[in-house]
């Protein structure tokens, strides 16, 4: 699914957070949100390095989110509840990817049988492909369905932000299939010493 799509899931579960425990910490407030959405953005960071795995923990971040949550219960503040959104955001992450597409470049034509990588199991689990790859239609929805509630819950500069990254996500579905074609113009279009130097599987796409 879209980085923007695991974002509003993170930022779901700060509302969530916010609306079950109002006397508490919020959780609608500006650290708990924040952190809740770069949680949900997290694991992409191996998108060059191993990607879905080096940064994807399905189990562990599960299993640290919990731990951390009990933490934010006994000693509610701004920064134990940020952490322990942050965390669950990032398991989630780790687990909507079996959700959607393979790991290909061109996901859209189920090739492959790797979406996230289980350390606790030591194996990929297969897609799914429930949301067929990252930027289809049905991703946008998912989306949208998460961004609902965060825009009537919020406000200000996180309302706005939320409204943004439906933007980008409406914009990313209109350019996914058109910008693999680019990508690969340009890749056959690199001296043989460039091309070694990026990710085997942009290489075993492509050529």
């Amino acid at each position: 699914m879209m980085a923007t799509t695991h974002a509003l899931a993170g930022v779901v579960l700060a509302v969530l957070v916010g609306v079950l425990f109002p006397e508490g910490v919020a959780g609608t407030s500006v650290l708990p949100v924040a952190a809740a959405a770069l949680g949900g953005l997290f694991p992409d960071f191996d998108l060059y390095a191993g990607h879905r795995r080096t940064l994807h923990f399905p189990v562990y971040f599960s299993v640290a989110a919990v731990l951390v949550a009990v933490v934010a219960v006994v000693a509610p503040t701004a920064l134990t509840v940020a952490a322990a959104l942050f965390l669950a955001a990032a398991a989630l992450h780790s687990a909507m990817d079996a959700l959607g597409g393979g790991l290909e470049l061109k996901p859209w034509l189920g090739t492959s049988e790797r979406a996230v990588y289980s350390h606790y199991h030591g194996r990929w689990i297969r897609p799914r492909r429930w949301v067929r790859y990252d930027g289809a239609p049905e991703d946008l929805l998912v989306a949208l369905a998460f961004a609902a509630p965060a825009v009537y819950v919020l406000d200000g500069v996180a309302e706005t932000a939320v409204l943004a990254a439906l933007a980008v996500s409406a914009l990313y579905v209109l350019v996914r299939k058109p910008m693999v074609i680019v990508t690969q113009k340009l890749v056959d279009a690199l001296p043989r010493h460039l091309v070694d130097r990026l990710p085997a599987r942009f290489v075993e796409d492509f050529r």
